[in-house]
């Protein structure tokens, strides 16, 4: 009978380990990534409370793009416009706008607000991150949230040339048309929504 070198018989288990960490650890879409703090990755993870894609929520893998997707789709038109412009750039460097949340309905932002308030603790501090249905910039379709790192980064040095420009520099994937911008450049950020006084109406 041939004898089986010992090295063998000790990479193979290692060899099984390795493969079972790395679908233990496979990577989610990054399209869905969030940051820890948003409270999207709440709603997203759980359960949406009948509400769908009617009402804003968007589907992994979606695109500035995805006219099929309504929280694209029913984005302000100018918005809509720039991002798509800046989207067809940002492709010539190999990036990609990944959209996680666009327009979204009354319903679906009381949703977030609630979701927040039970992760923060009081409604004061869910403020810094979700707005009201009646101050939010997603409920009239004039705010996108981009998923990558590699598109909000791109749009931090070429945005402003398309008007887009991010608001809050706790939200990093947030970002609003301000078409001055183009020849002025974006306006200072506010610390988080606390501070814009849009959300004190």
């Amino acid at each position: 009978m041939k004898r089986i070198p010992r090295r063998l018989i000790v990479v193979g288990p290692a060899a099984v380990l390795a493969v079972i960490t790395a679908a233990l650890c496979y990577e989610l879409p990054k399209s869905s990534s969030f940051s820890a703090a948003s409270p999207l990755s709440v709603l997203r993870r759980g359960d949406h409370g009948g509400l769908g894609e009617a009402d804003g929520a968007v589907p992994d893998g979606a695109t500035v793009f995805d006219d099929s997707v309504p929280g694209v789709a029913r984005l302000d038109p100018g918005l809509l416009k720039a991002l798509r412009e800046a989207a067809t750039a940002a492709a010539d460097d190999g990036i990609t706008f990944y959209v996680n949340s666009g327009r979204r309905s009354a319903a679906y932002q009381n949703r977030l607000l609630r979701e927040a308030i039970a992760k923060y603790g009081s409604a004061a501090e869910a403020a810094r991150w979700v707005a009201t249905a009646a101050t939010s910039p997603h409920v009239s379709g004039d705010a996108v949230d981009l998923g990558h790192t590699d598109a909000t980064n791109w749009l931090s040095g070429h945005g402003a040339a398309y008007g887009l420009c991010r608001i809050y520099r706790n939200e990093p994937w947030h970002y609003e048309l301000r078409a001055h911008a183009i020849d002025h450049g974006c306006p200072r950020m506010y610390a988080d929504p606390t501070q814009d006084p849009r959300m004190r109406q």
